[in-house]
């Protein structure tokens, strides 16, 4: 059974917790059906920024890829996974979007951190950077 401050904490999380786990469901079911042509397209994007990725087969970097989404999406629409955990996985993940973003030209205007029109898909994702690490402190706070 819960305690009262564990449960105003799990009802803290639950907002945070499917608004980014539906996000990513929907995200890594959506890949999972990709043909070649998306597959190199996401593969290409990705390894301009992280070169070791286009070492990969493009068809299983975006399986990898999905598996990782749903993966991140379980570990935050399951309530028995701990906040700390699943805050972890959803900050990793966003660090390499976020690392995307500011690495990639043309996705922010010159000498700016104001996105482009191109990069608004990934400057968003700054919010799952704030749901994760949110997740992180909530989590690390529960186990005082």
């Amino acid at each position: 059974m819960l305690s009262g401050s564990a449960r105003r904490s799990a009802a803290r999380q639950l907002p945070l917790r499917l608004a980014a786990g539906t996000f990513f469901l929907n995200s890594g079911i959506s890949k999972l059906g990709a043909d070649e042509a998306t597959a190199e397209g996401l593969q290409q994007f990705a390894a301009t920024t992280y070169p070791f990725l286009g070492r990969q087969d493009a068809r299983q970097f975006v399986r990898l890829l999905s598996v990782g989404e749903l993966a991140i999406a379980a570990a935050l629409l399951v309530p028995v996974v701990p906040a700390a955990v699943a805050g972890a996985a959803l900050t990793a993940f966003s660090v390499g979007t976020i690392g995307l973003y500011l690495r990639t030209p043309g996705m922010r205007e010159e000498g700016s951190l104001r996105p482009t029109e191109q990069g608004i898909t990934l400057a968003k994702d700054v919010w799952l950077l704030g749901i994760g690490v949110s997740l992180i402190v909530d989590g690390v706070n529960e186990h005082r």
